[in-house]
């Protein structure tokens, strides 16, 4: 099993992926629930975040130092950066906080300075308001964000014909990496003959929102 069936499995397995039907944002009624919040303990996050290390590792994207946007982009970028150090890529990390002090270190940063080459670490992609605020902050700084790293790309259309990944790839011109996508939730599906009922209402679900291949 590749990189991304095994996180698939992985987020089966936790919970943290989960069939059914669950209302979206959009009022959509999706056959299936990603939730990163759920990897609550050391020994899931830890996983996790191995995770995001080989598929940043995988995409050989070169970037200087990692972002992570509060407030689930904070343990993701921590562990990320743990992750990438025991395989031997250290590179600094910094997250920001929602409220800006104005005592002890001040400002709304907390890491290492932002500089170079910017890589965003963050759960998933929806409405595209925390990539936004985060390249804005990387911009801001005199830094360059130079990709997103997400856990789940649900391929899924906007109000257009775009994804929210595809709109954030078109609006800033960077690329998003997704430790699995749709397509590798169906081949997992497609492999367990248990989850039959499953496949058949995600692939219904993806012929009514999902984007143009």
């Amino acid at each position: 099993m590749d990189c991304s069936g095994e996180f698939i499995a992985f987020a089966v397995e936790t919970g943290v992926l989960r069939f059914g039907e669950f209302k979206t944002k959009a009022g959509r009624l999706s056959p299936y629930f990603f939730n990163a919040g759920l990897f609550s303990d050391g020994a899931s996050l830890n996983r996790l975040t191995e995770f995001y290390a080989r598929a940043i590792l995988d995409s050989a994207l070169p970037c200087d130092m990692l972002f992570g946007p509060a407030y689930k982009g904070i343990p993701l970028v921590a562990g990320t950066a743990i992750a990438l150090a025991q395989k031997g890529r250290n590179l600094p990390y910094c997250f920001n906080r929602k409220e800006a002090k104005d005592h002890g270190e001040g400002g709304t940063l907390i890491g290492a300075p932002l500089a170079g080459q910017v890589l965003i670490v963050d759960d998933v992609i929806s409405a595209g308001t925390s990539v936004r605020e985060s390249v804005e902050s990387i911009r801001a700084a005199g830094a360059t964000p130079c990709g997103v790293v997400i856990a789940l790309d649900r391929m899924e259309r906007g109000l257009g014909e775009l994804s929210a990944v595809q709109e954030v790839q078109k609006a800033y011109g960077i690329p998003v990496v997704a430790v699995a996508t749709l397509d590798d939730l169906l081949a997992y599906l497609g492999g367990r003959a248990e989850l039959a009922q499953n496949l058949q209402a995600v692939l219904r679900y993806r012929q009514q929102y999902g984007i143009k291949q």
